[in-house]
């Protein structure tokens, strides 16, 4: 009992933990304690963790230690592929080396024997697809291309050259750009960012992924997709691929049977289940840590999954969510200064007007005017939201490989 126990304690504390990380920055979660957890997780862990290794092993330590995060979290490295591959193929080998030699079994047939190695290669294939992909580098051959997918919308996107790049281009006509001697500075594409990590310009750029050593852009996004969705798909298979095999060792063995006969155990769920769940800890604990470990998994990668998704029925990106948020925070951090300028002005005409005693200034300032008069609503024009058949139809057939495009490539 006291195991069942520890195991539910443990369920909580990881699901307090994975919540605290990934949501505690969400508004219904504001002034609560998993935004402080959030914190300390994000912040608060690391600046203690740096103050500890200065302390055992002084400043050099420390400064080593600076160096291989520098490494590992901005510069382009294989250290979490080589992660994915390991912990792809032990889970692999683990379930195999614990699990297949019940197959066949009540519920299972010989079949997942090569149907997991199948399902497996897929995985790894979309992994290798997305990470060594070009996810869409902007370059003096293809930047017209990507000027014509992509129009400025002149709120998150205008016309600027990339100062890291500085893509030329030969121009026969350089009045229309920064020309210099029949060479031209050539502004970087809407939707297009520099990537400090990679340092290469990448078109319709979503966010760096660690995992893939690679950029998550306009002609990789749906690899990465892909990657995801079938990822899920695995874990779930594990899951209940291990769940089918416990369910069927516990009918070969005739437990219910043991249970209800020899031992006089109430034949009731309530009754069985302690039971159950005691002898399945006690025989199979392998395969209960593994279908936690798949579930946990595939409910993380579905989450981040649902979220991709959203992007992409809207035609956003990761650094476009970002920038809409930058935006409409100083918009309306600019209506409420308007807002404050209208009040003090309409109370400085009042007073001239009345010959009454006026406010302070600081009552004025602070005095915000009626919503309904003043302040006019935040709206965020996606110009780039072509409705969800389309969007989703950009990503699966990018822009930039459309033939309607590709007289461009060589202009």
């Amino acid at each position: 009992m006291a195991t069942q126990w520890v195991l539910v304690a443990h369920g909580l504390i990881t699901l307090l933990v994975v919540v605290s990380f990934l949501c505690g920055q969400w508004p219904i979660f504001q002034g609560t304690f998993v935004e402080r957890i959030h914190h300390f997780l994000t912040f608060g862990a690391y600046d203690y963790f740096l103050r500890f290794v200065a302390l055992i092993f002084g400043s050099r330590g420390r400064d080593c230690f600076l160096t291989v995060e520098h490494y590992c979290c901005e510069r382009p490295n294989p250290i979490l592929q080589l992660g994915y591959l390991a912990i792809i193929g032990m889970t692999y080998f683990i379930i195999a080396k614990s699990s297949f030699r019940y197959i066949p079994g009540h519920y299972i047939g010989e079949v997942h024997r090569y149907f997991s190695v199948v399902a497996v290669g897929v995985g790894v294939v979309l992994f290798l697809l997305t990470s060594f992909s070009d996810p869409g580098t902007v370059t003096a051959e293809n930047v017209s291309q990507y000027l014509a997918a992509y129009p400025y919308d002149n709120i998150i996107y205008a016309e600027k050259e990339c100062s890291t790049c500085k893509i030329t281009k030969w121009c026969h006509n350089c009045s229309a750009f920064h020309s210099l001697i029949g060479v031209a500075l050539i502004c970087r594409p809407a939707r297009s960012k520099h990537c400090s990590i990679c340092d290469r310009c990448v078109a319709r750029f979503d966010h760096h992924c660690g995992w893939m050593n690679n950029c998550i852009g306009e002609k990789n996004t749906r690899y990465f997709i892909a990657f995801l969705l079938w990822h899920i798909l695995i874990c779930l298979y594990g899951a209940i691929f291990l769940g089918l095999i416990l369910a069927g060792q516990l009918k070969e063995r005739k437990v219910i049977y043991i249970l209800t006969v020899y031992y006089g155990i109430e034949n009731s769920f309530s009754g069985l289940f302690p039971h159950v769940v005691q002898w399945f800890l006690g025989s199979y604990n392998t395969q209960i840590l593994l279908t936690v470990f798949l579930v946990v998994v595939a409910m993380l990668l579905a989450g981040f999954f649902g979220y991709h998704v959203h992007l992409c029925l809207t035609n956003t990106t990761t650094n476009e969510t970002f920038k809409w948020q930058d935006y409409i925070s100083w918009k309306k951090k600019l209506n409420e200064a308007k807002a404050s300028a209208v009040a003090l002005k309409a109370s400085t005409h009042a007073v001239n007007r009345d010959g009454k005693s006026p406010l302070s200034k600081w009552k004025v300032c602070c005095r915000r005017a009626p919503p309904q008069q003043s302040e006019e609503e935040v709206i965020k024009n996606n110009v780039y939201d072509q409705g969800v058949v389309s969007n989703i139809y950009e990503i699966l057939v990018p822009l930039s490989e459309r033939r309607s495009l590709s007289h461009l490539k060589s202009l």
